[in-house]
């Protein structure tokens, strides 16, 4: 599956709008975790980072490339970690985690 790019078709769009490219890229398997393993600012490591999210190398490896290809993760020397870009994609899910949690009957 290609990496989902504004513009262009996406699962569930046509069209390619920025809010659907971003759903189908959030709804791809352990890109969330990923999201939710990163989100204290630390950098990790791949293989921190695979234990972390409990995943195989090769769907680690998949995502990691389309969350650089988009400008959400990046890495350095330190190991892996959410750009800028990645902290407001964060800050803008709270809101739905708030709600997810109340709907839970948390």
């Amino acid at each position: 599956m290609p990496t989902p790019k504004i513009g262009a078709p996406v699962r569930g769009s046509k069209t390619g709008r920025p809010l659907m490219v971003a759903l189908d890229l959030l709804g791809r398997r352990a890109t969330l975790r990923i999201f939710w393993e990163l989100r204290r600012g630390d950098q990790l490591t791949f293989r921190a980072l695979q234990e972390a999210c409990d995943t195989n190398p090769s769907l680690l490896n998949t995502r990691l490339k389309e969350l650089r290809g988009v400008g959400l993760v990046a890495h350095e020397d330190g190991g892996y970690h959410l750009t800028e870009e990645g902290h407001k994609l964060m800050t803008s899910l709270t809101p739905l985690c708030t709600w997810a949690e109340g709907w839970g009957g948390k």
